[in-house]
């Protein structure tokens, strides 16, 4: 395998506080490996083998029911520690991780996790944050199915996703990685049917323009109406 740069961690916030050389011992124990969109890297329950760091593309953050429903509950970004059972205190993934398109991670025996967190400042730090604001999406996403009407939690989560990934077009912002009306029924606790009817009603109305598996996002402030909590 190529010798990895140090540019690719440098100011990602889990290694933003180290100089170079702490930067190349970290590459030196790494593991660099591409997933094809739809491969999974670890799967919910699984032996925690190793944790992560995303360099490029998206993944989809899956949670299996006691009724056996998958519920897609957050994607991770570029730059982002994944996989990282060990910050709970977990023997096993507590998800499932998929590719959202083609992606590339670092990963790392899960026993360096200790030495990482005790040896490298800002380290554990930054990795309890990431750690908190993720639980604290999944929390967000439970709620909206909880108390939220359906094209209400279709719209939060198209919007979550153009906040994360959007980018700019002629038509409007595009979500920056593949999405299926499947996925957003698994993300929303609805069924296909309810989010293909509520997409295409959008359509007609100029609000998105989807295709098989690219959302564009063409009048934000109404989506953002429609998503608004009802007293």
């Amino acid at each position: 395998m190529p010798k990895l740069d140090e540019s690719l961690l440098t100011g990602l916030p889990p290694f933003s506080r180290l100089d170079r050389q702490q930067i190349r011992e970290i590459l030196n124990q790494a593991t660099s490996r591409r997933y094809e969109e739809g491969a999974e890297i670890f799967r919910e329950g699984h032996d925690a083998e190793r944790f992560f760091l995303l360099l490029d593309g998206y993944l989809r953050v899956i949670r299996t029911t006691p009724g056996g429903d998958q519920i897609i509950v957050l994607h991770i970004s570029p730059g982002q520690l994944f996989g990282i059972a060990p910050a709970l205190q977990r023997t096993t993934y507590p998800a499932t991780a998929v590719a959202a398109a083609e992606s590339i991670a670092l990963s790392w025996p899960v026993r360096l996790w200790h030495p990482f967190i005790t040896t490298y400042e800002g380290f554990a730090t930054e990795s309890y944050k990431t750690l908190g604001r993720r639980l604290g999406e999944i929390q967000t996403t439970l709620t909206e199915m909880a108390t939220q009407a359906v094209e209400q939690r279709v719209a939060a989560v198209l919007l979550r996703m153009v906040n994360q990934s959007g980018q700019k077009t002629g038509e409007g912002i595009a979500i920056g990685f593949p999405v299926t009306r499947n996925n957003i029924s698994e993300m929303t606790g609805t069924t296909l049917h309810t989010v293909s009817r509520l997409l295409s009603a959008w359509e007609k109305d100029g609000i998105v323009r989807s295709t098989r598996k690219r959302i564009v996002v063409t009048d934000p402030h109404r989506l953002v109406m429609i998503g608004e909590p009802r007293g």
